[in-house]
């Protein structure tokens, strides 16, 4: 009787791989299944808290590496370990237990490089060998698509290259991090810097290119620039037009006003001399990969792209859409039957009903070819009820609508519009103006139909008549150049997709077309939180600005690798050789060695040339560094002495300690700093005992830290 154990990457996933069969029994740590046709014998599922093991930080390789010094660089262990992660122990050791047990051990973490990373690391740690693995490899958590996955369970011959790549990857990153990061620190905090940098292969990158768009629109100079504008007044209405000229100089504007005897604020009569009426038709646009419907939902309602995925995973966890982390715009043969079939309840769903246009598969969307280990984001075979809908989110209503309208589109009608060109003369001088009118709204239907703008507004064009005459008032109107504007967060995601165009080697745009730009399409909102996060960058009303940081980052690291996307491309490009089975993973580690050593070498005259800035941050004590004069002894100062506050006489003569947690509360240097100075502090929030309290914070005369609850403010 073979006993079948089965990872899943998060408790989320488990108990929707759980409820595709019959449960047996649930406990802390695993769901036991009864008997049936996949599983004859019943299976095991338990589950990784994403990632329950880690890489090693520096100070478990030694403990020196804890300190950050100049001279211990590069830090680079003989061997690249992992530990468990904080808080996951009893997790882990279930895991290991039930794998000791298993006769079969499937991977069923998500079906990608950091999936495989999950599993094989978990399953290293456990020290678990020789016994048979097996992938689930799925699109959607619907029941039906669950139970045929796992009664077609494919071989782990690829998953362990991606897991090659994964760790080449994940070690690559560690030491670029942890080097850099100290490196760039260490020589700015030498010219006077008090705080801390975070250097990263990707994130570093994404910084730079947004720090170059902060240097296009400070250096943009604004000049004006002139045109001769018609206002047209016709029976039908009035209607705008320019005529073809665009100078700098306004003299030369002026002249060909002269040239023609007109005059400005003069009525005019003009003629309407040529109409030119096109008939245009726009397909339904591609079907979503993640970027673009991070892209989408950002315009429309201002969601970051992290908003977007975690919304995106918990509607793929309610089994309405497949799989979110996708990069694929396109679907195959099989997930077009099903949406064929479901098409009228989809509509229902949607609260829209039109009549096919097409039910037969175009190339534009449904291309086997284009797909490989994901297709794109459309809506499962589960079409939900009014109930399940009127339990969303107004996120998750918003995100499900745009996915299913999407994919309602490519069987609706194109969307055909009139193009109108008008030409109206006046003395000769031909003014154009261009508008357009919907014929057919189609696919359009589909979507919130978008508030025109003022702009949109006035090039509604009038009805009007070739060789009818209008009365024309002409005048100059000036204009100034604009500046580029600074990236939404949603085009900061196809910044980073795109940003081979930034790139001026023909062989490095190639690659980051290939590799499709910095990061990949499940990690980009992460470095954009990342960065967020390091006050690098600030979002305001939904534009990205850089910080002073962010700018000091930019300075330090300019003109070195790390500001280039070309070295991500090159990066992403050889992991892929290595997920082929073309690429080492060694060879890999070892040249990311290489680049940290010419790092360390080139970093120091580079940082010479770089200006320390106010960045705003409070500035990182040092070790050692006093706190405050010590209350009881006035000889010796409070210290940070790692676990706990202490006199710097501490080993003396002086025994006074402070805990660094109080009740649940951590107890900040300021804390400390206000006690032993006026020997109590204001009221603070957050301590723990049976709930959670507030109180104020008292040093008594044997120089213990008490409760004062009467104190209210």
């Amino acid at each position: 009787m073979a006993k079948v154990v089965i990872l899943a990457e998060k408790p989320s996933q488990a108990k929707a791989y759980a409820e595709a069969f019959t449960i047996q029994e649930k406990t802390k740590t695993y769901i036991q299944l009864k008997a049936d046709d996949t599983f004859p014998n019943g299976a095991t599922i338990t589950w990784g808290v994403g990632h329950l093991v880690e890489l090693k930080e520096p100070h478990d390789y030694k403990p020196e590496w804890k300190k950050w010094k100049l001279d211990q660089l590069p830090i680079v262990p003989e061997q690249f370990l992992e530990k468990v992660a904080k808080g996951k122990w009893e997790q882990f050791q279930s895991v290991k237990k039930l794998f000791q047990q298993a006769d079969i051990i499937v991977n069923a973490a998500d079906v990608d490089r950091e999936g495989s990373n999950i599993f094989y690391s978990i399953l290293k740690l456990t020290g678990v060998k020789g016994k048979p693995i097996q992938r689930l490899w799925i699109n959607s958590l619907e029941k039906d698509e669950v139970r045929k996955g796992f009664r077609q369970l494919q071989s782990n011959e690829k998953d362990l290259r991606l897991f090659d790549e994964a760790k080449a990857r994940q070690i690559s990153d560690w030491m670029v991090g942890i080097n850099a990061s100290r490196l760039f620190t260490l020589l700015l905090q030498k010219k006077g810097y008090g705080s801390y940098l975070t250097i990263g292969r990707v994130q570093s990158p994404t910084v730079y290119l947004i720090y170059q768009r902060h240097r296009e629109i400070e250096n943009f100079k604004p000049e004006p620039f002139y045109q001769i504008e018609g206002l047209f007044n016709a029976q039908a209405g009035t209607y705008k037009g320019l005529a073809e000229i665009k100078e700098k100089d306004k003299a030369k504007v002026k002249a060909v006003l002269d040239k023609h005897q007109l005059q400005e604020k003069e009525t005019y009569k003009g003629i309407v001399e040529r109409l030119d009426k096109k008939t245009k038709r726009i397909k339904s646009p591609n079907l979503h990969s993640l970027s673009t419907l991070q892209s989408v939902a950002n315009r429309r309602w201002k969601y970051s792209p992290s908003q977007v995925l975690k919304t995106m995973q918990k509607l793929y966890e309610k089994r309405l859409v497949s799989y979110p982390r996708t990069d694929c715009n396109f679907i195959t043969d099989s997930e077009f039957s099903y949406l064929v079939k479901n098409l009228k309840g989809y509509q229902q769903a949607l609260n829209v009903s039109f009549t096919a246009s097409s039910l037969k598969p175009s190339k534009r969307y449904v291309d086997s070819s284009k797909v490989q280990e994901h297709y794109a984001i459309i809506p499962t075979k589960s079409v939900p009820t009014e109930k399940k809908l009127s339990g969303l989110s107004r996120e998750e209503r918003n995100i499900y609508n745009e996915i299913m309208a999407t994919t309602l589109a490519m069987f609706h009608k194109d969307y055909v519009y009139e193009e109108t060109t008008i030409f109206t003369h006046v003395h000769d001088l031909p003014f154009k103006s261009t508008g357009k009118r919907d014929v057919d709204r189609g696919w359009k239907e589909l979507f919130p139909k978008p508030v025109k703008s003022k702009q949109e507004k006035e090039a509604d064009l009038p009805g009007v008549q070739k060789g009818e005459q209008v009365d024309a008032q002409l005048h100059i109107k000036e204009s100034m150049t604009q500046p580029p504007k600074p990236y939404t967060e949603g085009q900061l995601i196809n910044m980073m997709k795109t940003c081979g165009k930034l790139v001026d080697d023909e062989a490095d745009v190639e690659i980051l077309k290939e590799v499709e730009g910095l990061g990949t399409e499940a990690t980009r909102s992460s470095i954009i939180e990342t960065i967020k996060a390091q006050k690098y960058i600030e979002v305001k009303r939904n534009n990205v600005a850089i910080t002073e940081k962010g700018i000091m980052l930019c300075e330090a690291i300019e003109g070195t690798l790390l500001s280039s996307p070309s070295m991500t491309a090159k990066w992403e490009s050889y992991l892929k050789k290595i997920g082929s089975g073309d690429g080492s993973k060694q060879v890999f580690i070892m040249q990311t060695r290489q680049f940290i050593d010419k790092l360390i070498q080139e970093t120091p005259d580079v940082i010479q040339q770089v200006n320390v800035r106010n960045t705003g941050e409070p500035e990182k004590r040092k070790w050692n560094e006093p706190i405050a004069q010590c209350p009881a002894c006035e000889n010796g100062s409070i210290v940070d002495r790692y676990k706990f506050y202490a006199c710097s006489d501490y080993k003396k003569e002086c025994t006074v300690t402070f805990p660094k947690k109080l009740a649940g509360k951590t107890l900040t240097q300021n804390m400390i700093k206000t006690l032993c100075e006026k020997k109590r502090t204001k009221v603070l929030k957050g301590f723990k005992g049976k709930k959670r309290f507030s109180t104020a914070l008292v040093l008594d005369e044997n120089y213990k830290i008490t409760f004062d609850f009467a104190k209210k403010t």
